[in-house]
């Protein structure tokens, strides 16, 4: 079974979703071919997401539990575990790839599931960027996060 994930972007009081979330979830719509299951991951996103998905009709489930980029890789792992996913796809920002794909590889290890991290082209703002970097730097306390 192969499972597009698309994780969340959003800022503090979003009630719309962001340029950077809806560049990712394009990206997902891009990639939908062949998909069974698409999660869409993230608080408040992925109810948002949901709402605004124009893919083709496919089985849609909402994370909305997921605050931060480990936790995204946390819950999308155990999701695609308990839906029998042979192949997850991960679609983020292409600036995000490095992270998302370190923390997925990491609450995927053990289950057999191939992983394939695609960037969407997205607004890269110099401060998100900088922010970004400063996380890859923590990413080694992020990591116990990701694997619960």
């Amino acid at each position: 079974m192969r499972i597009l994930a698309v994780l969340g972007y959003s800022r503090r009081g979003d009630e719309e979703l962001h340029a950077i979330c809806a560049a990712r979830l394009a990206r997902a719509h891009e990639l939908s071919a062949g998909v069974d299951t698409v999660i869409l991951s993230g608080f408040p996103e992925a109810e948002l997401m949901a709402d605004a998905w124009a893919g083709p009709e496919l089985e849609l489930i909402p994370e909305a539990e997921s605050r931060s980029t480990a936790e995204n890789a946390a819950n999308v792992a155990r999701k695609a575990r308990e839906l029998g996913a042979s192949e997850l796809v991960v679609v983020t920002s292409s600036w995000h790839r490095l992270r998302v794909e370190a923390l997925m590889r990491a609450a995927l290890r053990g289950s057999g599931i191939r992983l394939h991290v695609e960037g969407a082209d997205a607004p890269r703002p110099l401060g998100l960027l900088a922010r970004e970097a400063a996380c890859l730097a923590l990413l080694p306390f992020q990591l116990p996060r990701a694997t619960r």
